[in-house]
């Protein structure tokens, strides 16, 4: 007699907000470019060694954006010598010494923004540029007094910490940076810069080769990220928190008009970057309400996910009177579109905390929740189990 298996779906969810300064058209933090050259890229490495992998990839358009404008940012400058508008990129691309004392002081900050566990102590020598750098961080008057050699190694070590780990084990270039150590020049600031490059433009061509041939199913997220029920009702943020406070006016002026206009921006450039049209949605911060359902189902949208907590405030309790198992696929009536939550528990455990165990310990630990789930579920036909997680 064969055993029913248990559907389990996992979720990740690559976003990361505009972070360009319209006024002067310059990124004021770097974390587009490094989520990209890390996680993006080693999240689809890794489906690429695991042809048997199946997961769901949601992509915010503004991100895919960003990655456009980073790739093609760096090509000028390989071409032109263009100025990159990032201060790191630019600073790395820069081939005279950064004497101005602000542009010292903004790289010195800018590289203490790292995990130091996990990225910095892993490698002595950036650990000793980088415990130096905190010290001047305080001494602002010190900043002066260090080498040029010191801004250009703190600034090698800090992108070749970020670099995505199946890129420091198989790429040349980021291999022989790592084992050099110190004295980087110019040169070696350029060869890293160009790995960067590639690597940002690498990122939308390998998920969609890992959509094309069924690994991925590639999901979007409304344009710029609003919170669509807010701007379709204000009243329905009191279906989570009844007691909350509104604004006087019962919704946002035009809300409707922007939520569709972000919903069809989104697929556009959706579309643009994939070649296709989405069926799934992660709605901004999953935010969802009886009116976001019907309006993405008009955008064509089969299904869509949100918060377990949502799905709490909705049924008032976890206890169902039917004991039906809450590890499925939702419905209101009278509309086709499903809705699947995330299971809070098991995803903030693998965000969170597996991180700090030991691998097999995780593992085992992941399996016994997800089989206590499948006991517990006894329509295992239409059992699905939720987990979603930042990509970054």
């Amino acid at each position: 007699m064969s055993v029913e298996k248990t559907r389990l779906v996992i979720c990740w969810h690559m976003h990361q907000p505009n972070y360009v300064d319209s006024s002067t058209e310059t990124y004021v933090l770097p974390w587009t470019y490094l989520h990209a050259i890390k996680d993006y890229v080693d999240m689809a490495a890794h489906l690429e060694a695991t042809p048997d992998a199946r997961v769901v990839v949601n992509f915010a358009p503004v991100l895919l954006e960003q990655l456009d404008d980073y790739a093609a940012k760096i090509k000028a400058w390989q071409e032109t010598g263009q100025a990159i508008p990032d201060p790191m990129l630019n600073a790395l691309a820069c081939p005279t010494a950064h004497d101005c004392f602000a542009e010292r002081e903004l790289l010195l900050s800018d590289c203490l923004r790292a995990n130091e566990e996990r990225l910095v102590k892993r490698y002595p020598q950036f650990e000793k540029l980088y415990n130096y750098a905190k010290q001047f961080s305080h001494e602002h008057e010190l900043i002066f007094y260090l080498s040029e050699q010191f801004i250009c190694d703190l600034l090698v070590w800090y992108n070749l910490a970020w670099m995505a780990e199946t890129e420091k084990r198989s790429n040349f270039v980021i291999k022989q940076l790592i084992e050099k150590e110190k004295n980087f020049t110019v040169e070696d600031r350029h060869k890293l810069l160009l790995v960067i490059g590639e690597l940002i433009e690498s990122v939308v061509p390998r998920y969609r080769r890992l959509a094309e041939r069924g690994q991925v199913e590639l999901a979007f997220s409304p344009y710029a990220h609003p919170i669509v029920p807010l701007l379709l009702d204000f009243e329905s943020a009191r279906q989570a928190a009844p007691e909350m406070p509104l604004p006087e006016n019962k919704e946002y002026p035009g809300g409707k008009e922007r939520a569709i206009w972000h919903f069809k921006k989104g697929v556009e450039v959706f579309e643009a970057h994939f070649g296709f049209k989405p069926t799934g949605c992660w709605p901004s911060e999953g935010g969802v309400s009886d009116q976001t359902l019907a309006l993405c189902e008009q955008m064509g949208i089969s299904w869509v996910a949100s918060g377990g907590s949502v799905l709490r405030n909705s049924l008032k309790s976890l206890e169902l009177e039917d004991g039906t198992c809450i590890h499925r696929a939702y419905q209101l009536e009278g509309q086709g579109i499903n809705c699947f939550f995330r299971d809070d528990g098991l995803s903030d455990l693998i965000g969170f905390e597996y991180s700090k165990w030991h691998a097999d310990d995780a593992v085992n630990n992941l399996i016994h929740h997800i089989e206590n789930i499948a006991t517990a579920c006894p329509d295992k036909k239409n059992t699905v189990i939720s987990i979603i997680l930042d990509g970054e």
